[in-house]
């Protein structure tokens, strides 16, 4: 195990088709070694599961004890089970799983799950068992989930390899949800979570220790399934990013929504999934931009997931942010409002004709957007009807409605349902939440008509804009990668400032004009040439930071040149006595514009990343900063410059003159392609400044930092 704070780069895991996770997820047979006539115990409750929610499969208990368990005959061993199997299931101590795998590979199994911890997340030890048992597996074909979990189920066969207590009160509710988690606990309150939410979870799988199955490859696996619409993604560390990007591509391509929570945001976060998984956390903020490129959400508590799981498997996806609001109340209404501000979500007014018609039906309503009817409508419920018709006709992406617990009346509630249908043309053909008070059975009538119910409002409304966000990352266009640039590649030293900048000039991105002076008469000279105030810079590959040195000035006269690049000189070697000199660096003064930051970083864990953020106190104070995975076409890397707050700048904010954004985007998928053509192969690569002016950009400083072995 890494030291704490200490970061471990992916295992390189070989490449498996889904197809090897169908032994797994949808057996014919299944061995029970370990089995326990217990149904309380950890190996009783898969057999007792399986027995309830009627696996069709051949049923093998191993316990060399009894004859039969609950009910079914039991078998001294595995090599006594008469026919092959598909799946084993091994509740037993950590020693014996070596020898029962090899004794599972013998009769055919191609999958098994391992619930015995003790294995890598407990120290070396444990780290060369679980090798053990990884190279048993591999070389018998067997797909090991595991070890350390908590296995999983797949309601619509009864399959049920799991001690969770998650389905021991009873089996989810029927439904086309898929759950992935790293944490067997935790991924049992989730599931408990979900049902209590009428969530309907069709699959489930905890995947442990991840020794070989990861978190991804299930993602995949569902992404794939026929049974399953969207995912849910508990994750603690991710130790197989390319399956992890597969994964989300194909779920994307099936239109399939992907929701996670990803913990271990903080450092002592990171630290206890290392002790408690093994997995590797790396960069929150570009696991984040991995989410984002696929077109996946992050959620960052458990009911929020919980809440765009819940909508996404009621509701279509809307085609727009345009939100209508129907309420009786006026302050809900204004929560509402704000609500969708933070969410994205817009409120447009209602056009003239339906605002007249809506006063005409009901002259004490506000007809704009929220249109709030009042309490009022009690006594007159075609008033609901005259007010959700003209919504519906004005052709909102998506509809809220409060009733607060109107609905859980058995008086007013069912007046309201039949205004509320009448008004939609008994159609509820877009995203429409009822927030709304009442028992399970009240809410889950109201689903069954295709609404949401949510007793929150500001829930509802983020839930909905989570629907916009999904449906705007699957309709949004393919980006084509930038190239990586022709004949440039990352050294393998460290570079000088102009020899940095002159290879980013040869991938494309515009330098200054500069002189390499090698004495102050040089210097004074190339100063003399240029005719302006300049720029003088000391040029060493060993002085990332030349500014702490004296190595750099600004505004120099030519006339002054030759004395301030002597005092640059002997400043340097006062505080630098081991920097190699290569020589100084003469150039004009940069003309007006933005300052922006761009640079790439190697994230150990999710690969190259871009870091792009405007300069000063932006990126130092405000932490302005855009993280985005490399490679980034310009259209990407516009759009990451335009999400930035400080963006106006860009656009002329305060009277001045907008600076060339296109330009500064181009530059940035330059940079980028350079880093995604050789990820490993550099720790940094950044501009500091990024220059962008009013037609232009020009790159003013370069650092490239090498691959530390």
């Amino acid at each position: 195990m890494p030291a704490d704070g200490e970061t471990r780069p992916p295992q390189t895991r070989p490449l498996q088709p889904l197809a090897s996770l169908a032994p797994l997820f949808a057996p014919r047979s299944v061995a029970v070694i370990g089995a326990s006539a217990d149904p309380s115990r950890i190996g009783g409750r898969p057999i007792a599961y399986a027995l309830r929610a009627g696996f069709a499969g051949a049923l093998y208990p191993v316990n060399p004890n009894r004859e039969e368990i609950q009910g079914v005959k039991a078998w001294p061993s595995v090599a006594a089970i008469p026919e092959p199997i598909d799946f084993a299931l091994l509740a037993i101590p950590a020693a014996g799983v070596p020898q029962a795998l090899r004794d599972c590979a013998a009769k055919g199994a191609k999958a098994a799950v391992i619930f015995t911890a003790g294995f890598a997340e407990v120290g070396e030890a444990g780290l060369a068992l679980q090798a053990e048992i990884l190279e048993i597996a591999r070389a018998h074909g067997i797909r090991l989930l595991g070890p350390n979990c908590l296995g999983l189920f797949n309601a619509a066969i009864g399959h049920c390899p799991t001690f969770t207590s998650g389905i021991e009160a009873a089996m989810p509710v029927p439904g086309r949800v898929g759950l992935v988690t790293q944490s067997g606990a935790y991924g049992t309150h989730l599931l408990n979570m979900a049902r209590d939410r009428r969530i309907g979870v069709r699959q489930w799988v905890s995947t442990g220790n991840e020794a070989d199955i990861t978190a991804p490859e299930c993602i995949g696996w569902m992404a794939a399934s026929d049974e399953i619409d969207l995912i849910g993604v508990y994750m603690e560390g991710v130790n197989d990013r390319p399956a992890l990007f597969r994964a989300l591509a194909a779920a994307r391509a099936a239109r399939k929504p992907v929701v996670v929570m990803k913990v271990g945001r903080s450092e002592v976060g990171a630290q206890a999934a290392a002790s408690h998984t093994a997995s590797l956390a790396g960069s929150d903020a570009s696991f984040e931009a991995a989410l984002r490129r696929f077109g996946a959400l992050r959620a960052k508590t458990t009911e929020e997931m919980l809440d765009i799981l819940y909508a996404a498997s009621l509701s279509p996806l809307p085609k727009g942010r345009r939100l209508g609001v129907l309420t009786a109340s006026g302050g809900a209404g204004v929560l509402i409002a704000d609500a969708a501000e933070e969410a994205g979500l817009s409120l447009p007014a209602l056009p003239e004709a339906a605002q007249t018609a809506i006063l005409a039906a009901n002259p004490l309503a506000s007809a704009r957007n929220p249109v709030d009817v009042t309490a009022g409508v009690l006594n007159d419920f075609s008033k609901v009807i005259s007010a959700t018709s003209e919504l519906r006709g004005a052709g909102y992406d998506m509809t809220a409605a409060f009733f607060t617990s109107w609905t859980a009346s058995p008086v007013v509630g069912p007046k309201l349902r039949e205004a509320l249908l009448a008004g939609l043309d008994g159609d509820v053909d877009h995203p429409f939440a009822m927030i709304c008070q009442g028992d399970a059975e009240v809410m889950a009538s109201w689903e069954r008509l295709g609404m949401m119910t949510f007793e929150d409002p500001s829930r509802a409304i983020h839930a909905m804009g989570a629907l916009a966000r999904l449906a705007e990352a699957f309709d949004a266009p393919e980006e084509t990668p930038p190239e990586a640039p022709a004949g440039v590649s990352l050294p393998r030293e460290t570079l000088s400032e102009l020899a940095a900048k002159r290879l980013l000039a040869r991938a494309g991105i515009p330098i200054p004009d500069e002189t390499l002076a090698t004495t102050p008469q040089e210097a004074a000279d190339a100063a003399a040439r240029l005719g302006t105030p300049c720029v003088l810079k000391i040029v060493s590959p060993d002085l990332p930071h030349k500014t702490e040195v004296g190595g750099v000035r600004l505004n120099v006269p030519p006339l002054e040149m030759e004395t301030a690049a002597r005092e640059m000189l002997e400043s340097v070697a006062r505080n630098a006595p081991h920097a190699r000199i290569e020589g100084l660096l003469v150039g004009p003064m940069a003309g007006e514009g933005v300052e922006l930051i761009v640079g790439a970083r190697r994230d150990p864990v999710m690969g190259p990343v871009m870091l792009i953020g405007l300069g000063g106190v932006f990126t130092e104070v405000l932490k302005d900063v855009a993280v985005e995975l490399a490679p980034l076409s310009p259209a990407q890397a516009l759009a990451a410059l335009n999400g930035l707050r400080g963006a106006a700048l860009l656009h002329g904010a305060r009277g001045k003159a907008p600076v060339d954004v296109q330009a500064a985007a181009e530059a940035i998928s330059r940079l980028s392609a350079l880093a995604a053509a050789d990820p490993d192969g550099f720790e940094s690569l950044e501009i500091n400044p990024l220059l962008v002016m009013p037609e232009g950009v020009l790159a003013l400083d370069a650092l490239i930092e090498p691959r530390k072995e």
